[in-house]
Order: C-alpha cells, then sequence, then structure tokens
C-alpha cells in the first residue's frame, strides 16, 4: 500500500516519483476556458488549469465550476452581420483588452471578427502591426 495511513501519498513524493517517470506539470494562469459542444458552452472562470506532459503528449485538467450558456445556433463566418455588441460579454471585452493593451473598442472588434472567441480576438490584435 502506498504512503501507509489511508491517507494517499505525500504530496512531495508524488512529484518527485512523477518527475522520475519522465512527466512535468505546469500551471496556467487562465482566466477563462470554454468548452464548446453541439448543445451548450461551458464557460469555466478562475479555474485552476494544469498542463500534464508525458511521453510526447500534453493533457490539459481543468478544476473549476462551469457556467452552461446555450450554444450559438446557426453561427456561421459569413453571418457576421447578426453578431450584435450586446452578444459579445463585457467581460470578455476587457479580457483581450487587457491582456492586449488594445481598446476596448479595438477588442469588441477583434472578438466580433473571431465569433466572440478570446484566443483568436487576442492572436489577431497581437500580430497586427502596431
Amino acid at each position: 500500500m502506498f504512503g501507509g495511513g489511508g491517507g494517499g501519498l505525500d504530496p512531495r513524493k508524488m512529484e518527485q516519483m512523477m518527475e522520475q517517470m519522465g512527466i512535468d506539470t505546469e500551471e496556467i494562469d487562465a482566466t477563462e476556458i470554454v468548452i464548446r459542444t453541439g448543445d451548450e458552452e461551458l464557460v469555466f472562470t478562475d479555474a485552476e488549469v494544469t498542463v500534464i506532459q508525458a511521453q510526447g503528449q500534453e493533457t490539459y485538467q481543468i478544476v473549476g465550476e462551469p457556467e452552461s450558456r446555450e450554444a450559438d445556433a446557426g453561427s456561421s463566418a459569413g453571418e457576421d452581420a447578426a453578431i450584435e455588441d450586446a452578444e459579445i460579454p463585457a467581460d470578455d471585452v476587457e479580457i483581450v483588452a487587457m491582456r492586449t493593451g488594445a481598446s476596448e473598442e479595438d477588442a469588441r472588434e477583434a472578438l466580433e471578427a473571431a465569433d466572440g472567441d478570446l484566443a483568436n480576438a487576442v492572436e489577431k490584435l497581437e500580430s497586427e502591426p502596431k
């Protein structure tokens, strides 16, 4: 039995064992994680995200409580006119603006162009010449 006493392994011992097996872990300072399914979006804010690297693969572990939102029904890249300012959450605009140093107006435009995808909006703003 491991650890002898029902308390499980000491976290330091576990970390040493994982290191010996070539498993690396890294915490990510994520502000939001979105998982989209056909029916809903699971949005995690203030989640703990750990990247586990083993045998040449990365696994992401998310710990937190998601908020469930209805999936964006029937949206496609050709329907930019259907996206209105009210559909882009103010929190998302603020996150993109803070991450990139862009104005809130530029952040909102980038989010609209990226259909609300935070990562794509940040990437778009960071790749634009200043």
